[in-house]
C-alpha cells in the first residue's frame, strides 16, 4: 500500500518532535496500516513543510521500532509477527521484574494511588468499549510502576519498547470473553504493590506477561482466521 493523501498541514516551522507524533498517532491508531509505504518526499509535500525534519522523524520511528527500513524497498510501518510479540514481552519481562524489585524496597502508598486511578480510568474504557484507550491505560499502568523506581535508563529502555506495545495491545479486543479479566489481571498487579510482597508480585509480573504473548498470538491468528 502507498500512504494515503493526508489532509493535516502545518502552518508554521515545525519540530521533527511533532512530525514524530503525527506519524506516530497514525500508526497506532490505524490509519498508516501495518506495510503501508512512508515516503519523505511526498509525506512532506503533504504537510507543506521541508524533508529536513521529515527524515529524522521518520528516523527516530525506525529506531522506535514502528517503522521499519529495508534497503532497495524504503520505508513502510512494521508489521508484527508472532516472533516479535515474544521478543517485545520478553524484553518487558526483563525490565518489569527488576522495577518490581526496587519499588518494592519503599513506600508504595503514592504509587498505589496513581495505579488506582489507571484502574479507573480502564474500567471507564471497558465500559464504554473505547479499546484504544483500554491499551493507553494498560501500557501507562505498567510505564507507572518503572517510571516509580526512580531509574531514568529503566524508564528510557521501557519508552523504546511502549509503542510497539500499544501495536500489540491493539489485538485485545479479539479475544477477551470478560471484560473483567484485564481489570482483574491489573488488580492483582496492583494489591501485591501494596501489600509489598515480592516474591508474590515477581511471580505475578511473570505469568502476566507470559500469558500476554499467549493472549496476543491467539488474537492474531483470529484475526488472520
Amino acid at each position: 500500500m502507498s500512504l494515503v493523501n493526508g489532509t493535516v498541514t502545518f502552518q508554521r516551522k515545525v519540530t521533527a518532535d511533532l512530525i514524530a507524533e503525527y506519524l506516530r498517532d497514525r500508526i497506532l491508531d490505524g490509519t498508516f496500516a501495518p506495510s503501508t509505504s512512508i515516503n519523505e518526499v511526498q509525506l512532506a509535500a503533504q504537510l507543506e513543510i521541508s524533508r529536513g525534519p521529515v527524515r529524522e522523524a521518520v528516523q527516530r520511528l525506525v529506531q522506535e521500532g514502528l517503522l521499519v527500513s529495508t534497503r532497495n524497498r524504503g520505508t513502510s510501518v512494521v508489521e508484527l509477527g508472532p516472533e516479535d510479540i515474544e521478543d517485545v514481552y520478553t524484553a518487558r519481562a526483563a525490565i518489569e521484574r527488576e522495577a518490581g524489585r526496587l519499588v518494592l524496597r519503599g513506600d508504595t502508598t503514592e504509587l498505589t494511588a496513581e495505579l488506582d486511578a489507571l484502574l479507573a480510568r480502564m474500567f471507564h474504557a471497558l465500559e464504554n468499549n473505547k479499546w484504544q484507550d483500554v491499551a493507553t491505560a494498560d501500557l501507562k499502568f505498567h510505564q507507572t510502576i518503572v517510571q516509580a523506581t526512580g531509574s531514568p535508563r529503566l524508564t528510557r529502555m521501557f519508552s523504546t519498547l511502549a509503542a510497539e506495545t500499544l501495536l500489540c495491545l491493539r489485538e485485545f479486543q479479539n479475544v477477551f470473553e470478560r471484560k473483567e479479566t484485564i481489570l482483574e489481571q491489573h488488580r492483582r498487579l496492583r494489591d501485591l504493590i501494596q501489600a509489598r510482597d515480592e516474591e508474590g508480585y515477581l511471580a505475578e509480573i511473570e505469568w502476566h506477561l507470559k500469558n500476554s504473548i499467549v493472549t496476543l498470538e491467539a488474537a492474531r491468528k483470529q484475526r488472520d482466521s
